[in-house]
């Protein structure tokens, strides 16, 4: 009998998400654990036994614990068989790499802070939004944005013309971004634009996604 996995961390986060989307892409049964951020949880000695940098999400399978998303989302696309990694090309495999990379050191770096001034602070802190924060990393989510543009004008998806993993790790993000009073940015990036529109038909997106939207 096959059991389930766990999945500690709350759906809103995008890191859950991200690791929940391979989860649905693979067919995996699991189970979501509710970490509750604003009561300090994640840095509870219960969650600090799971993730040692009081982070979420966290990750058991059986004996298995593991933290930090991206090698979560790998382990069970691997665990799954799934193709989005590239494994059986290690040219490949390497672009995937690559475009996560990119990903977290351009987009996710730029939309974390759109996200925390868009959402956590007027909804989760009570405080105020500070525009100047968003429109200065407005301007460094269009470099990005242009370089996506540049590539996906030569090919299907960011590591080639075959969805993979560097492709729907930015769903969740993407999901903000379209929620945000900056979603008109797309705007400017049509082929950006068509790129993430069909990513959210995808039904492991989807899925999640609603359940991003229901917590």
């Amino acid at each position: 009998m096959n059991l389930k996995v766990k999945v500690f961390g709350p759906v809103r986060s995008t890191c859950v998400a991200r690791v929940l989307v391979c989860l649905e892409e693979v067919g995996a049964e699991y189970e979501l654990a509710h970490v509750h951020l604003p009561a300090g949880d994640h840095k509870g000695p219960a969650h600090l036994a799971r993730s040692p940098f009081g982070q979420v999400p966290a990750f058991q399978d059986g004996d298995l614990i593991l933290f930090e998303s991206c090698a979560i989302s790998r382990y069970e696309l691997r665990k799954g068989a799934s193709d989005l990694l590239r494994e059986s090309s290690l040219a490949e495999a390497a672009t995937v790499d690559a475009w996560l990379d990119a990903e977290s050191h351009n987009f996710n770096k730029a939309m974390s802070a759109i996200t925390f001034q868009a959402f956590v602070v007027p909804m989760f802190m009570g405080g105020t939004t500070d525009h100047k924060i968003i429109d200065e990393k407005l301007e460094k989510l269009k470099v990005a944005l242009g370089v996506y543009e540049e590539r996906l004008s030569r090919f299907k998806y960011l590591a080639g013309d075959f969805i993979s993993l560097a492709d729907l790790s930015h769903c969740p993000m993407a999901h903000y971004l379209l929620a945000s009073p900056c979603a008109s940015v797309l705007d400017a990036y049509p082929r950006v634009k068509a790129w993430i529109d069909g990513m959210m038909d995808r039904p492991s997106v989807k899925k999640v996604m609603e359940l991003m939207d229901a917590s």
